[in-house]
């Protein structure tokens, strides 16, 4: 009697749980960030300042998301031969509720901007992904404005 008792308390538990994963699947409508971007465009407005600053030729850069963490990379693709050599990188957590994204940024080359917080709004439409908002830094005399657009690479959804 009592190992027919534990076979249907370890029947339900396991129903249980897989009953919380399908519900979690159903409720889930909005489209995921998670995944890897490559940055197509990006702009840098100073007051009245407005310089394009991607695409560079022969650069590259992508951005990766995952449930809690983000990171950034940009190199040249002449693997640092050349005029265009350059290697950016940086990456923390992030918070993402609606349209309001916000990274902290715990590793960057430009060490200076470490551990720093930085508050944007994010908008996607299918597998296009749009940054925008303020990078301010008072002890840096860093105030910009950032908008970046960046396509989903690899059919990631």
């Amino acid at each position: 009697m009592r190992s027919k008792i534990y076979a249907f308390a370890v029947m339900t538990v396991i129903a249980a749980c897989t009953g919380n994963k399908n519900d979690n699947a159903e409720t889930s409508t909005s489209p995921s960030i998670i995944g890897t971007w490559a940055l197509s465009s990006s702009k840098v407005i100073t007051k009245s300042d407005t310089l394009v600053t991607f695409p560079v030729k022969d650069q590259e850069m992508i951005k990766m998301f995952t449930a809690s963490h983000f990171t950034f990379m940009k190199h040249d693709i002449n693997q640092g031969k050349g005029d265009s050599a350059v290697f950016d990188a940086g990456g923390g957590t992030y918070t993402l509720e609606g349209e309001d994204y916000s990274e902290h940024l715990q590793y960057c080359n430009y060490r200076d901007w470490e551990n720093r917080d930085f508050h944007f709004k994010l908008l996607l439409k299918g597998d296009t992904l749009i940054q925008s908002g303020v990078e301010k830094i008072d002890s840096l005399g860093i105030d910009q404005q950032i908008l970046e657009v960046y396509v989903r690479k690899g059919g990631q959804k």
